[in-house]
């Protein structure tokens, strides 16, 4: 009979402990092991990179792309001046060069309704300067009267003077002889009454006298009768003369007034008719001024009737006006978008006023352009894939009325040139009014002290003086030094004291 089979005992998974099993109970699992030790390999990667992993401070903004040059953004067209609208000579989209022809407008004004009406105002200009030519010329023959009436004046006034000196002279030589007339007459009736004493004549009862025999002859009697009867007669008639001559005296002075005053008069009279001609020709060239000015407005409002294209560019949003309706002065009839260069390129980016303080003109930013693919590391802006690089060249004095402050960003030119970073998008694609997220690179700090400013919501750190910063001591040498000159300096100081 065969022997049966010996059964195997099955062998225990584990062998038995010797810990006690309450031990065994309290102990961690195997597995929780690894974990433990990745954890706390975790933990000290973290610290290690809070202390040392650097990172880029920024404050951020929104805004849009502009146009830095005024003359180049978008720009409202208008009419000029009120009237009816004759036709548009353009389409929506179409690109104009400056000075092509929008759109015709139509008087609807009454004061511009004649179609000769410039026509006429040249006209009347032409006969308005006809007028002035001839105001001149007789001002001309006015100045020339006036030259000839002070030459005559000149000369009439000596002549008429010469003459009252001239009466004044017959004056006296009519005194001077009058009075030798009186002397021979004294002298004769001195001599006659001699010769009568010597004859003893004497005057019948008719007062002639009558000669008596004495020791004269009766002959040199009767001569030194007629001898006094003739100075009489001379004195009488010098006396006349003498009461001529100071009449043609006083005619000679007032004869000479009377010269001064009439050619003074004529004077007068012509000067006055040359500054009359002088005040219509200052009335006349008036009226040809206000007349050049309306003239030229006129020609103005005749280029104003066709709406112009400031400068080059497209034509967009036409107003949805048809021919024959009115417009008023200032009505936009369209947009016109300039031709945008590469060097007119901006950012107008807008941050709050919790922020402004930080920011410094020349301060790096970092761009994200909508519509075109980008990946932005706001702490490392080193590793961001498709933003772009521009400098701080603006910063408003006042908010937006919304405590928002306005920046504007160019190109980061030097950056460009440099190959450090890409340029911009070209403006037929980057085009004014796309959105813009923006990041205003400050300093670069660790990575906790930006977790601790974070959660404690304190600002960003910026430098106070970024362009001059002191420099340090390189090693513990130049320290050493510095402290040597400032411990002789203090030294020094005090042995002064």
């Amino acid at each position: 009979m065969a022997q049966p089979a010996r059964q195997l005992k099955a062998i225990p998974a584990t062998l038995p402990s010797s810990k006690p099993q309450a031990l065994q109970l309290v102990e961690s699992p195997r597995p929780a092991r690894p974990l433990a030790l990745i954890l706390v390999l975790f933990l000290i990667l973290l610290v290690l990179a809070l202390i040392y992993v650097p990172w880029q401070q920024s404050i951020t903004g929104v805004g849009q792309i502009i146009v830095f040059s005024p003359n180049d953004r978008p720009q409202n067209v208008q009419a000029q001046i009120p009237g009816r609208l004759k036709g548009w000579k353009v389409k929506e989209g179409d690109f104009v060069e400056a000075g092509t022809v929008i759109a015709e407008i139509a008087e609807i004004d009454s004061k511009f309704l004649d179609p000769n009406q410039l026509e006429r105002l040249e006209r009347q200009r032409e006969f308005l300067i006809a007028q002035r030519e001839a105001a001149q010329s007789r001002a001309a023959a006015l100045l020339q009267q006036i030259k000839a009436l002070e030459q005559s004046r000149n000369l009439a006034i000596p002549a008429a003077e010469e003459r009252a000196r001239q009466a004044a002279d017959r004056l006296r030589s009519a005194e001077q002889a009058l009075e030798a007339a009186k002397q021979k007459l004294l002298a004769d009736e001195l001599n006659f009454e001699r010769i009568r004493d010597l004859n003893k004549g004497k005057k019948d009862a008719d007062g002639n006298w009558i000669i008596q025999p004495g020791l004269r002859s009766d002959r040199d009697f009767e001569l030194a009768r007629q001898t006094v009867e003739t100075s009489r007669a001379d004195v009488i008639r010098l006396q006349a003369l003498l009461d001529a001559a100071i009449r043609d005296t006083k005619v000679g002075e007032l004869d000479a007034r009377r010269v001064e005053n009439d050619t003074l008069a004529t004077l007068s009279s012509a000067q006055s008719s040359y500054a009359s001609a002088q005040e219509t020709i200052a009335s006349l060239s008036n009226s040809i001024q206000k007349l050049d000015i309306e003239i030229q407005n006129f020609r103005e409002r005749i280029q104003q009737r066709q709406v112009i294209a400031p400068r080059a560019g497209q034509v967009t949003q036409l107003r949805a006006v048809g021919e024959t309706e009115t417009l008023k002065s200032g009505d936009v009839l369209c947009v016109l978008i300039p031709q945008m260069k590469e060097e007119e390129q901006a950012v107008e980016l807008l941050i709050s006023d919790f922020d402004a303080p930080l920011v410094r003109l020349g301060d790096p930013v970092r761009l994200q352009f909508e519509g075109f693919p980008a990946v932005q590391f706001v702490g490392w802006p080193s590793v961001a894939i498709g933003t772009f690089g521009g400098r701080v060249v603006s910063i408003d004095s006042v908010d937006d009325g919304l405590s928002r402050f306005r920046l504007l960003i160019r190109p980061d030119y030097d950056a460009i040139n440099l190959g450090k970073d890409d340029p911009w998008p070209d403006p037929t694609i980057l085009r004014p009014g796309t959105q813009v997220t923006g990041w205003v690179m400050l300093r670069v700090v660790s990575l906790g002290f930006e977790l601790w400013r974070q959660f404690n919501g304190f600002p960003p750190m910026f430098d106070r003086n970024p362009i001059e910063r002191k420099k340090k001591p390189k090693d513990d040498k130049d320290k050493v030094k510095a402290k040597g000159k400032s411990g002789k300096d203090d030294d020094g100081d005090k042995d002064d004291k």
